[in-house]
């Protein structure tokens, strides 16, 4: 009987960057480029199996920010942000087989640039009000949907909690501790959808290696960059996931 393992060199040769990208964005830093990697996979397998594999690695990635930024998240945002970051999880597992995960991706990628430009055009100004809630509420749900439906919640959330001018650390933190909780409730469904299976987790694991170096990688940067600069990566991050998503939904 064969090993249950994903043995294409070519995968791996997408998988290993996508990887990399993803625990660097998990410490904060270049968030935004986390979203690039199951579209990156999905260059050698397809995305609900390249959803699939990366959950393990989500999982470890989650645990390693915790213990990194246990003590700089802001509280009240969070209880703020995770009720609206859950009901997206459910909305993606109920529209889970009626809509294509590039369509969805096609979306995140339109809204992505749409902020960003609106962040060009109109820069912010330190007396400028703070987004409401009724907005939060919205992004963090489709954060919470675009997460199950492709691991791809950084942007949306990214556009409500860029302007409320965190500090990169509490920003990381607390984007950590938000993220931990929405891919922890994944589990269950993915494995009611069926998109768990040997073959999926035995390829996570010869993956696991790669996720700690990334969030480690990530967490050095993250606590010694200025925070113009750390700003500035999450914006590139954010343009170049947004042009990678549309590419995916529309023009692929």
């Amino acid at each position: 009987m064969a090993f249950p393992l994903i043995t294409d060199p070519y995968f791996y040769a997408v998988a290993i960057p996508a990887v990399l990208l993803l625990g660097i964005s998990k410490s904060g830093f270049g968030a935004g480029f986390g979203s690039l990697a199951v579209p990156m996979m999905a260059l050698a397998v397809t995305v609900p199996q390249a959803a699939a594999i990366l959950m393990p690695l989500l999982l470890l990635m989650d645990v390693l920010g915790l213990a990194a930024f246990r003590r700089d998240f802001d509280r009240s945002l969070l209880k703020f942000l995770i009720p609206f970051g859950l009901l997206g999880t459910v909305i993606g597992t109920l529209l889970f087989r009626m809509l294509s995960a590039h369509t969805v991706a096609g979306i995140v990628g339109v809204f992505t640039l749409l902020f960003l430009a609106q962040r060009l055009l109109f820069p912010p100004k330190p007396n400028d009000p703070l987004p409401s809630r009724g907005i939060g509420a919205v992004l963090t749900t489709v954060s919470g949907f675009t997460s199950f439906i492709a691991h791809a919640g950084g942007p949306p959330i990214n556009a409500y909690v860029i302007p409320l001018r965190l500090s990169p650390v509490i920003f990381t933190a607390t984007m950590a501790y938000f993220f931990f909780v929405v891919n922890l409730s994944k589990w269950i469904p993915y494995a009611w959808l069926g998109l768990l299976d040997f073959r999926t987790l035995a390829t996570s694991l010869v993956l696991m290696p790669i996720a700690p170096f990334g969030v480690w990688v990530g967490i050095r940067i993250a606590r010694r960059i200025d925070a113009t600069w750390f700003y500035r990566f999450v914006y590139l991050g954010m343009f170049l996931t947004g042009l990678k998503l549309v590419y995916d939904g529309f023009l692929a």
